[in-house]
């Protein structure tokens, strides 16, 4: 049975110089799963922000969970999600 594809978020804070951290994850999700995802989004914001929402569920937060996410955290997410509409 074909995997759900799953859709992620990253709004990041673009006058902060997030650009790396964004990419390198982004690049983490497309190594991992390939042909797995709908749509990796990319957000420039404002204001410190970096949050990954995961087919509408917010998954890290930089102001909630303080830094930036384990790329193995969002990868983790991505699976559940997978899974959960499967």
């Amino acid at each position: 049975m074909p995997k759900h594809l799953v859709k992620v978020s990253i709004t990041y804070c673009a006058e902060c110089g997030y650009e790396p951290q964004t990419l390198a994850l982004a690049g983490a999700l497309m190594q991992q799963f390939t042909h797995e995802l709908s749509e990796i989004e990319l957000i420039p914001w404002v204001d410190g922000s970096f949050d990954v929402v995961v087919d509408g569920e917010l998954v890290h937060s930089m102001y909630r969970d303080n830094g930036f996410p384990e790329h193995a955290t969002i990868i983790a997410a991505v699976r559940r999600h997978q899974g959960a509409s499967a």
